[in-house]
């Protein structure tokens, strides 16, 4: 029970501490999971064992997460960061956005608005009606791109803090 209570208060105190530096993005604290990595108030996670979107998702929600909903650069930057930092690349990776249930209508698998993207130029193109998962890194300039959800790719978790 102390140990709960220490803990609270350690991420208590951590997160006004961060709040005073309203730029900084990235932060490492003992509110995420070991492993994890803290990003504008949530935690995220690169998976980097292959498979399709669906296991992708099911995985993250076994930890209690959803595949990664990203919602401005400064999110989108930190977590190509993250991937680079784990394998020393930039693999082309499955997040949380897909346009399964209504073509041309894109919902994150967390539920929260799809407001901010960084597609590719000309994409998202739903090639030969299969299309309908969204993967980061792809092409040269490593942008979003919609592949067909069957695809074996690593993935990246997100969860609140």
């Amino acid at each position: 029970m102390k140990t709960l209570t220490v803990t609270a208060l350690l991420c208590a105190v951590m997160a006004l501490t961060t709040a005073a530096r309203e730029h900084q993005v990235v932060e490492r604290s003992t509110c995420c999971p070991d492993g994890w990595r803290k990003i504008n108030g949530r935690c995220f996670l690169y998976v980097p064992r292959a498979q399709s979107w669906a296991h992708a998702e099911r995985n993250c929600q076994s930890m209690g997460a959803n595949l990664a909903s990203i919602h401005q650069a400064l999110e989108q930057d930190e977590i190509k960061r993250m991937i680079q930092d784990v394998t020393h690349g930039h693999p082309e990776t499955w997040i949380g956005g897909s346009d399964a249930e209504e073509e041309g209508f894109w919902l994150w698998s967390d539920g929260t608005p799809f407001r901010f993207s960084y597609w590719c130029s000309r994409e998202p193109n739903n090639s030969q009606g299969q299309q309908h998962c969204l993967q980061i890194h792809y092409g040269d300039n490593k942008c979003w791109d919609d592949k067909e959800c069957s695809d074996n790719l690593p993935s990246v978790c997100a969860k609140n803090i």
